[in-house]
């Protein structure tokens, strides 16, 4: 793998404190959800109970335990819970979680799947954020603790809506990376690519979730004969001397600077882009892609960008 920083990184493993779901400012605050499309029934409540109902109509979820809990920071954890047999979802998919709340009603989010396809275990990465009512409940899950799971997955943002391509770009905000995990777990895509370009942009160099998992990726067992080569460019944006890269990923991107540090081309004719995370570097991005001449798939055709718009 090329990693082209100079950030020594330490996972913090506890679980975390408080957090409040609210609207976030750039720079890159992230969803507390990942890159997860909030669909018309994500905030539909829904009552506990047995997973048959009394009339033999299956339920739309199921019941998962938590496995573990890992704290990156204060304010952001990932969790591993038990997996449904026939929960399926494609890398870059999201799923629908379920908590229940002081008045007994059951709050749904979306967020996007960090484990790989092949896993026997579910894996998201989340912000806590004060007050929320999603929040309010993930911070009291402990090891052991049962959620609900929708048994649907959903999202567009997979490999498959984008056009033959030599190098992947993977462009994300804070929680924002969680899908591109679960992406770069594939096998597929390392035997797809030549060349896979990670780049991740959060405040604080502790917010770079996954870091050393990222680094091992080259050497896991089912990635190690694809032909594809990893860079990893992480980007702390107010921590000085954490990272060599230190603007907003749209800068980077219009100045030069990232294809720079990447070694590798931001072109139409050999790129492929994928983005996700704050709303703002997404539309900037957006529009310095379409400058560029790539175009998102619709109706059937392939696209060399693909967004996912969970705002």
């Amino acid at each position: 793998m090329v990693q082209r920083d100079r950030l020594n990184f330490t996972a913090v493993a506890a679980v975390t404190t408080q957090h409040k779901e609210a609207a976030m400012d750039y720079d890159p605050e992230p969803d507390p959800r990942g890159c997860a499309v909030p669909s018309a029934a994500a905030g539909a409540q829904a009552s506990g109970g047995s997973v048959d109902r009394n009339d033999g109509e299956q339920e739309k979820w199921t019941y998962e335990r938590v496995l573990s809990l890992r704290s990156w920071t204060p304010r952001q954890l990932s969790f591993r819970t038990t997996r449904s047999p026939s929960f399926r979802f494609t890398p870059g998919h999201y799923a629908r979680l379920g908590l229940t709340g002081p008045d007994g009603n059951v709050v749904w989010r979306p967020y996007s799947v960090v484990s790989a396809a092949y896993d026997e275990y579910l894996e998201f990465l989340a912000i806590l954020v004060p007050e929320g009512a999603f929040s309010t409940g993930l911070e009291k899950l402990r090891v052991g603790d049962a959620l609900q799971v929708d048994k649907a997955s959903y999202g567009f943002l997979t490999v498959d809506h984008l056009a033959p391509g030599r190098d992947l770009w993977l462009i994300a905000s804070g929680t924002g990376l969680g899908p591109f995990l679960s992406i770069l777990r594939d096998p597929a895509v390392w035997q797809r690519f030549e060349r896979l370009v990670v780049v991740h942009s959060v405040r604080q160099a502790a917010e770079l979730a996954y870091r050393d998992e990222i680094a091992a990726l080259p050497q896991h067992p089912l990635l190690a004969e694809g032909r594809a080569e990893l860079v990893y460019l992480p980007v702390v944006t107010r921590e000085p001397g954490a990272t060599v890269l230190t603007a907003r990923i749209p800068q980077l991107a219009s100045d030069g600077r990232l294809e720079a540090a990447a070694g590798v081309p931001l072109d139409v004719a050999t790129a492929r882009v994928m983005v996700c995370g704050n709303p703002e570097m997404a539309q900037a991005m957006r529009q310095l892609l379409r400058e560029r001449g790539f175009a998102t798939g619709r109706r059937g055709i392939l696209g060399q960008m693909a967004f996912e718009n969970y705002w």
